[in-house]
C-alpha cells in the first residue's frame, strides 16, 4: 500500500471536477487489494482521523473533496475480475474506469447500460452516486443494475450484500458483518419522489438492503469489489438529432416521444425481469410491423445556447434552430425501415428544419452523433475551469408534467437576472442541466441565490434536488430545504450504526453540524 504525505502529493486529491474549493488533508492511502483498503480503514479510525473516500475526481458535487484528516483512493484497486457474457454478471473493483469496464463488456457481446457522460469515472463512484445518464430514460440509473457489493466499514467489518436476499422489515434494517456483527438499522421517515433521483440515502419500505449503499456517497463504507448484471448488446441502432424552430415543437417531441416509449415498455412485458427489454430488441421476424411504436433508449435536449456553444465545431447546425433533441433507438434488420418510418412522422409535424435534421444509422455515423452528445457538457466544463469559478449547475428533476413549468422558471430567473447560461441534458426524465457562467465573485453569490430559488420551485413541484450527481458537500443545505430536519437528523443516525466513531465522509449528503 502506497502512504503520501508530500504536500504536492495530496494536493491532487483535493479538488473534484466541482471545483469546490478549500480542500485539505494530512495523508493519502493507496491500497492496491481489499486487504490494504481494510487496512487503511482501521489505521485512519484507530487514530480518530476524518476519512474520504477518493475515486476518479469527476464527480460534480463535491464528496470527493476532504477537509483534513486522510484521504483513500481507490485507484489501483482497478482489476475487472470477470465477465460472464453467458450469466450476463461481471465483477469489478471499485477503480476500474467506466470507459474501460465498458469496452471490456462489448468485446465480450454484452451491454452495461448505465452511462454518465464522463465516462473517465471511476465504477466505485459511479455505484456510490447512483450514477445515471442517457440510456438512463430506458434501462434507469446505475442502481437498476448492481447485483452485489463487498463493503469494508471504517472499523474493519466486512459486509457483503447480494441483491435479493436482505430485505427492511416495519422500518427496520438488519445486517451482519462477516464477523458476525449485527448491525440494527431504523429507516428515516421520509418518502422519496418517484423519478429519476440521487438525493440521501435511498428508502423505501420493504427495500432491498444493497439499495442503502448504492448512493450513500462513501459517507457508510468503502466499496471494494462490484458485481453487476450486464446486457445482450442490441442487434443494431438508430439515431438522431433533431433541430426545432419552436419551443413549443420541441415539448410536443419529446412528450409525444416519452409517451409512446413509456407505452412500449408497458406492452413489452408483464415479467418484471424482462422489464428493461424493448420489445422492438427481439430478433425475430414474427414481429408485427404494423404493432411497433417508438421506443428510444435516449432522449436529450440543447437549448440555442448549447447550440451556439459548439456551432464552430459543427458549423451544419441550422442557423435558426431554437433547440434540438438527439434520440436513439435499438432496432433490428427486420423493424429498422418501419420504425425510421414512425420517427419521421414525428419529427415532420413538430419542426420545420426535417431537411436539416442529422440522421445515423450506421455505428460509425452514430459515434458522430455522440460526440456532438458529448461535446456541450465537455465544453462547458472547460469553460468553468477556465472562469476559475465553482460550478453552478441545477441537477433537479420534476414530475413529467411539470417539466414545462420548471423549464420556463429557469428561463425566466436567468434572464431576469442577466445571467449568462446554457441548458442542456437528459428531457427524457424530465431532467436538464441549466449551467451558469460567472467571473467574480460577486457574480457567483448572486448566481447561487437565483439557483435556490430554482432549486425551492423544483420541490414546489414535487421534484428533487438531485437527479444524478448526488448530494455532496455542495447540495447538503438543499437536503434539508428538501426533506427537514428532522429527517437530516434521522440520516445521520443511520450514518452511526456503520460509521460509530462518525469519520467517515463528514459533510457529505448533510452538513457536519448533523453529523
Amino acid at each position: 500500500m502506497l502512504h503520501k504525505t508530500d504536500p504536492d502529493v495530496i494536493f491532487t486529491y483535493l479538488t473534484d471536477a466541482s471545483n469546490m474549493p478549500g480542500g485539505s488533508a494530512d495523508e493519502i492511502y493507496i491500497p492496491e487489494s481489499p486487504d490494504e483498503l481494510r487496512e487503511a480503514l482501521l489505521r485512519c479510525s484507530e487514530a480518530g482521523k476524518r476519512i474520504t473516500i477518493a475515486g476518479s475526481g469527476t464527480g460534480l458535487a463535491g464528496a470527493r473533496v476532504p477537509f483534513g484528516g486522510a484521504v483513500i483512493s481507490t485507484e489501483r484497486l482497478n482489476k475487472i475480475l470477470s465477465i460472464d457474457a453467458t450469466r450476463l454478471r461481471a465483477v469489478v473493483q471499485p477503480g476500474v474506469r467506466l470507459s474501460e469496464f465498458q469496452t471490456a463488456c462489448e468485446e465480450h457481446g454484452c451491454l452495461y447500460p448505465p452511462d454518465p457522460t464522463e465516462r473517465a469515472a471511476a465504477m466505485g463512484g459511479t455505484v456510490a452516486c447512483n450514477s445515471s445518464g442517457a440510456r438512463t430514460f430506458k434501462y434507469g440509473a446505475t442502481r437498476a443494475f448492481v447485483e452485489g457489493l463487498r463493503v469494508f466499514l471504517p472499523d474493519g467489518e466486512e459486509v457483503r450484500l447480494e441483491r435479493g436476499t436482505t430485505f427492511a422489515r416495519d422500518g427496520k434494517l438488519t445486517l451482519t458483518t462477516e464477523s458476525g456483527k449485527e448491525l440494527h438499522i431504523a429507516l428515516p421517515a421520509i418518502s422519496m419522489p418517484a423519478m429519476k433521483h440521487a438525493a440521501g440515502y435511498f428508502i423505501k419500505p420493504d427495500m432491498d438492503a444493497i439499495d442503502l449503499f448504492i448512493g450513500s456517497e462513501g459517507t457508510l463504507g468503502a466499496i471494494a469489489e462490484i458485481t453487476v448484471r450486464l446486457l445482450p448488446m442490441p442487434e443494431r441502432i438508430i439515431a438522431g438529432v433533431v433541430f426545432f424552430d419552436s419551443l413549443d415543437g420541441v415539448m410536443t417531441f419529446v412528450e409525444e416521444a416519452r409517451q409512446r416509449s413509456q407505452e412500449e415498455r408497458a406492452k413489452a412485458s408483464s415479467d418484471k425481469s424482462s422489464s428493461n427489454e424493448a420489445r422492438n430488441d427481439e430478433a425475430s421476424d414474427d414481429i408485427d410491423l404494423a404493432t411497433l411504436g417508438i421506443e428510444s433508449r435516449a432522449l436529450e435536449y440543447f437549448d440555442k445556447h448549447a447550440l451556439e456553444f459548439v456551432h464552430e465545431e459543427y458549423p451544419r447546425i441550422p442557423a435558426n434552430a431554437v433547440a434540438a433533441v438527439w434520440f436513439e433507438q435499438e432496432v433490428t434488420d427486420h423493424t429498422e425501415e418501419r420504425l425510421l418510418e414512425l420517427w419521421y412522422d414525428l419529427i415532420s409535424r413538430t419542426t420545420t428544419l426535417m431537411d436539416e435534421c442529422w440522421f445515423a444509422i450506421t455505428e460509425k455515423d452514430q459515434e458522430e452523433l455522440r460526440e456532438f452528445r458529448h461535446a456541450v457538457p465537455a465544453k462547458t466544463y472547460e469553460r468553468i475551469r477556465e472562469l476559475k469559478q465553482r460550478k453552478i449547475g441545477t441537477d433537479m428533476a420534476v414530475p413529467d408534467k411539470h417539466f414545462r413549468a420548471l423549464y420556463d422558471f429557469y428561463v425566466d430567473e436567468f434572464t431576469k437576472e442577466k445571467l449568462d447560461y446554457i441548458i442542456f441534458g437528459h428531457i427524457g426524465n424530465s431532467h436538464v442541466h441549466a449551467n451558469i457562467f460567472t467571473n467574480s465573485p460577486e457574480e457567483f453569490t448572486h448566481a447561487k441565490t437565483v439557483y435556490h430559488r430554482c432549486v425551492m420551485k423544483a420541490l414546489e413541484l414535487g421534484g428533487t434536488i438531485s437527479a444524478e450527481h448526488g448530494v455532496g458537500k455542495i447540495k447538503a443545505p438543499y437536503l434539508r430545504d428538501m426533506y427537514g430536519n428532522e429527517a437530516i437528523k434521522q440520516f445521520a443516525a443511520l450514518k452511526r450504526v456503520f460509521d460509530t466513531r462518525n469519520l467517515l465522509g463528514i459533510g457529505t449528503i448533510f452538513e457536519e453540524e448533523h453529523s
